[in-house]
C-alpha cells in the first residue's frame, strides 16, 4: 500500500470540523491541511491573539475552504459551556471534532475548577467538551470524534483512590496518566456508541516524535537536562507537518473504524507515515474505562445523550 499523506485526504467541501488547540503545532497543521481540502474549520483555542495569528496564516495560503475561531479553555467548565453553547447556536452540524490540545510535564498547578492541570486540560476538559457535543456530533452523518494520544500512555498508571494527584504529584507520571485516560475514554466512547447503534465512531492518533512546543522543558532539574538537550532532541524529532498525519488519517481515510488507533510507521512510532498501531493493555481495560467515565461525569457535571448506551 502506498504511503498515506496529505495527498491522500478526500474532498473535505461541506464538512465542519472543531479541532482544539489548534493554534500551533499539530493542531494548526491538522486544520491548515483540512482547509486547504475545502473544510470549514473551527478553531477552539484559549488565547485569543495567538488564533488570530493562526487564522491569519492559514487564510494568507488561499485555502478553498473557511477558517473561524472558537474560544474555549479547556481548564475551565465554565469556558468549555459557553464554547459549546456558542458552537450549537452556530453550526447545525459537526462532521469532525479532534480532541487535540494539551499540556504536558508542568509544574503542579490546578484548573479553574481545582483539578491537577495535565488530567484536568488532556482528559476531564476534552471528556466535558465531547459530551456537550455529541449529539451535534451523532446527528450528522458519517462523523467522528478523533482523539490524540501519545505513546507516553505506556508509562500511565491509573489510580482511583488519588486520580486528581491531591496526595502527591510527579509531572511525568501525571502526563503519562492523562494520556492513559484518553486512550480509555476514546474505547469506551466507541463501545458506548456502538451499544447506542450509532454510525459516529471514535478513532485515536498519536503523533510520535514532532517538533511543537508541547515539549518545552517545564520546571526543575529534569526541565534543566531537557533544555540542555533539546536541540538535540528537536533534531531527532520528525516536522509538525508530518506529526499531524496520524490525526489527519484517523479523521479522512474513508476505510477507518471505529476504535482504530494510529501512529508513525517508523521504529519506535516515533517518525514515518501513518498506520495503524497497538496501544498497551492498561489502555483498553474495560473495567478502567467504565470507573474513569463514572468519575469524570462526576468531576465534571457533564452526561452523554448516547441515545441506546447505558
Amino acid at each position: 500500500m502506498a504511503q498515506w499523506d496529505e495527498h491522500s485526504i478526500p474532498d473535505q467541501s461541506g464538512r465542519v470540523v472543531l479541532i482544539t488547540g489548534a493554534n500551533s503545532g499539530i493542531g494548526w497543521d491538522t486544520a491548515r491541511a483540512l482547509a486547504q481540502h475545502g473544510a470549514h474549520v473551527v478553531i477552539a483555542c484559549r488565547t485569543r491573539a495567538k488564533a488570530d495569528a493562526a487564522k491569519a496564516r492559514i487564510d494568507a495560503l488561499g485555502v478553498t475552504g473557511q477558517v473561524e475561531i472558537l474560544d474555549l479553555d479547556l481548564a475551565s467548565l465554565s469556558s468549555i459551556h459557553a464554547a459549546a453553547q456558542a458552537f450549537l447556536s452556530a453550526h447545525d452540524r459537526l462532521d469532525l471534532l479532534i480532541n487535540n490540545a494539551g499540556v504536558m510535564a508542568m509544574a503542579h498547578t490546578r484548573t479553574a475548577d481545582g483539578f491537577e492541570m495535565q488530567m484536568g486540560t488532556n482528559h476531564l476538559g476534552h471528556f466535558a467538551l465531547t459530551g456537550l457535543l455529541i449529539e451535534r456530533v451523532m446527528a450528522t452523518p458519517h462523523s467522528r470524534v478523533v482523539v490524540i494520544g501519545s505513546s507516553a500512555h505506556k508509562m500511565g498508571r491509573m489510580d482511583f483512590d488519588d486520580l486528581l494527584w491531591e496526595k502527591s504529584y510527579a509531572a511525568w507520571s501525571a502526563y503519562g496518566r492523562s494520556k492513559l485516560a484518553n486512550l480509555l475514554f476514546a474505547f469506551e466512547l466507541q463501545r458506548r456508541l456502538e451499544r447506542a447503534q450509532s454510525e459516529t465512531i471514535t478513532v485515536a492518533a498519536h503523533p510520535g516524535g514532532s517538533r511543537t512546543g508541547l515539549g518545552t522543558p517545564s520546571h526543575g532539574f529534569a526541565g534543566k537536562v531537557a533544555k540542555a538537550l533539546r536541540p538535540a532532541i528537536m533534531l531527532a524529532m520528525q516536522p509538525a507537518r508530518m506529526g499531524a498525519l496520524p490525526t489527519l488519517r484517523a479523521a479522512c481515510d474513508p476505510t477507518v473504524r471505529g476504535g482504530d488507533y494510529f501512529g508513525p510507521d517508523g521504529r519506535g512510532e516515533l517518525r514515518g507515515y501513518p498506520v495503524k498501531v497497538t496501544s498497551n493493555s492498561r489502555s483498553t481495560n474495560s473495567g478502567d474505562a467504565e470507573r474513569l467515565w463514572a468519575a469524570s461525569e462526576r468531576l465534571t457535571g457533564v452526561t452523554f445523550s448516547l441515545g441506546g448506551a447505558p
